[in-house]
C-alpha cells in the first residue's frame, strides 16, 4: 500500500521530469539546520545534515548519503551521473567526484525542491525525539509529565502512505509504526535520560508486538534525527545486550511524522484509564 505526497507543479517538474531549480533559489542552498533530509515525494530518508557542506555551487551539497538511499545512473546527457531516490525513483540531482571539496571527495548536488528536512529542533529552540514502543497511548502517558518534556504528540512514522489514518495504520499495510514525538528542553533533560526511560516503559525484546497488541505497527523503534542521537541509542542498546536483554528495537533515520487524530492525543488523561501494557521496569542502574 503506497500513497505519495501530492507535489506542487514546481516540485513535479524536478522530481518527475528531471528539471533543475535556478542556482541559489532553493530553501536549503544556504541552510545549515540539523536533522534528516528526506525525499519530498515518498519521505524516504536520504541524507543527514552532518554530511551537508557549502560548495558554492548554488544547490544543497552532501558528501555522503544514507545507506542504500540513493541510486546512481548515467544521465541522458552522456556525461554526468544522475542520482535518484532509490525508493520512488524521483530525480534528486547529480553526483560529482574528484573535486577535492571534502575529505570524501564526493558532491551530491541536490535540488532543494526534491527534499524536506525533518528538523531535530523546534522553532522555539527545543529538541525533538521520536520513540515507538507499542500502543502510543501508553508511551505518551509515561513520558509526557517527565520534568523537561515540553509536549508530546502521538502519530505515525516509517511507512509508505502519506498522511495515513489510524484505520489504515491498523491494517498493517502502510508500514507505519505508532510513534510518539517528544519535544524537550535539553537544558533540563538530555536525550540519554529520555531514551533510558523509553527502554524502561516498554519491553524492547518483543518483536512485532507489545503485550496484547500484535502487529508490525506495534514494533519497538527509535527514529534518530542526528548522529549524536544514533550514538546514544546504540550505546544503550549495547548495554542492555551486555546485561543479557535481547533487544530487538530498530534504530532508524527519521521520516515524516503524521499526527494521529485528535482523540488519540493524551488518551489516558481524557478517558481516566490507565496504561494496560506499559509500566516502568528498571533496566539501568
Amino acid at each position: 500500500m503506497k500513497r505519495y505526497r501530492i507535489l506542487t507543479k514546481e516540485e513535479e517538474q524536478i522530481i518527475e521530469y528531471k528539471h533543475t531549480e535556478p542556482p541559489g533559489s532553493g530553501l536549503y542552498a544556504q541552510f545549515d539546520g540539523e536533522g534528516i533530509y528526506v525525499c519530498k515525494r515518498c519521505g524516504a530518508p536520504l541524507y543527514m545534515s552532518q554530511d551537508k557542506f557549502s560548495s558554492g555551487c548554488g544547490w544543497p551539497s552532501f558528501d555522503e548519503e544514507l545507506p542504500d538511499a540513493v541510486e546512481r545512473r548515467p544521465d541522458l546527457d552522456g556525461q554526468r551521473t544522475e542520482i535518484i531516490c532509490k525508493k520512488c525513483h524521483g530525480h534528486l540531482g547529480h553526483v560529482f567526484f574528484g573535486e577535492g571539496l571534502t575529505a570524501k571527495n564526493t558532491r551530491h548536488c541536490v535540488n532543494s525542491l526534491a527534499l524536506t528536512l525533518i528538523s531535530a529542533h523546534t522553532e522555539e529552540g527545543f529538541d525533538r525525539a521520536f520513540y515507538a514502543g507499542g500502543c502510543f497511548w501508553g508511551v505518551e502517558h509515561l513520558m509526557k509529565d517527565v520534568p523537561g518534556v515540553i509536549r508530546t504528540t502521538v502519530g505515525f512514522m516509517g511507512g509508505d502512505v502519506a498522511d495515513p489514518s489510524y484505520e489504515e495504520v491498523c491494517s498493517a499495510l502502510t508500514g507505519h509504526i505508532e510513534t510518539v514525538e517528544v519535544v524537550y528542553d535539553p537544558k533540563r533533560i538530555d536525550y540519554e535520560t529520555l531514551t533510558k526511560l523509553f527502554f524502561e516503559i516498554h519491553d524492547p525484546t518483543q518483536r512485532m508486538r507489545q503485550g496484547p497488541d500484535v502487529g508490525p505497527q506495534y514494533r519497538s523503534a527509535i527514529f534518530y534525527l542526528t548522529m549524536q542521537q544514533k550514538i546514544v541509542a546504540q550505546k544503550l542498546m549495547e548495554e542492555l545486550k551486555r546485561r543479557g536483554i535481547e533487544v530487538v528495537t530498530q534504530l532508524l533515520p527519521a521520516q515524516p511524522f503524521y499526527s494521529a487524530e485528535a482523540w488519540h492525543q493524551h488518551y489516558y488523561e481524557k478517558t481516566g484509564k490507565t496504561p494496560y501494557c506499559h509500566r516502568r521496569v528498571r533496566r539501568f542502574d
